[in-house]
């Protein structure tokens, strides 16, 4: 039994430093990383989350890349300038996220799942204006669906391009 958590315990060091050592590549490389975009609060129903602001077009190719952690209840907003049908992938996103994409009031026009370093297209169900990527899993356990409106997103500005 000693003998099974030593080994258990190893390779969750090992994994550790693997992750350590690739961000730190991913750093001395210049990979894009988003840092210091402005935060927003926004609440669905009774729950509130905390949404880094992707409104400009370098921010939004960015997005989410290259990150290994999201802190709990946080994720980041895509601003657009107007309503289009949009879709996203995964390329050097290393987090599983799910995607919910909104219409220019606010309201959820579908959610989708979507596993990291995948680069299929998941689409919006319609022209949308915002999408919201949190961890995975984030929108279902809190039972929020299509139809449900996001509150907020006026604190996060209009598009920048």
């Amino acid at each position: 039994m000693k003998r099974r958590f030593w080994i258990q315990a190893l390779l969750l060091s090992a994994a550790a430093f693997a992750m350590t050592i690739t961000a730190q590549t991913a750093v001395a490389q210049n990979v894009p990383v988003n840092k210091n975009l402005p935060v927003v609060e926004l609440k669905i129903g009774a729950h509130k989350l905390k949404a880094e602001v992707a409104a400009d077009a370098n921010s939004r190719t960015v997005g989410l890349m290259n990150r290994f952690s999201l802190a709990p209840d946080s994720g980041m907003l895509f601003v657009f300038p107007q309503s289009e049908q949009l879709g996203f992938w995964m390329k050097n996103t290393f987090i599983p996220l799910s995607i919910a994409y909104l219409d220019a009031k606010g309201v959820i026009l579908n959610i989708a799942d979507m596993k990291p370093q995948d680069e299929s297209t998941h689409p919006s169900k319609g022209p949308a204006m915002y999408a919201v990527e949190m961890k995975q899993g984030w929108f279902k356990e809190r039972g929020i669906k299509a139809g449900d409106k996001v509150d907020g997103l006026d604190k996060a500005g209009r598009a920048k391009n």
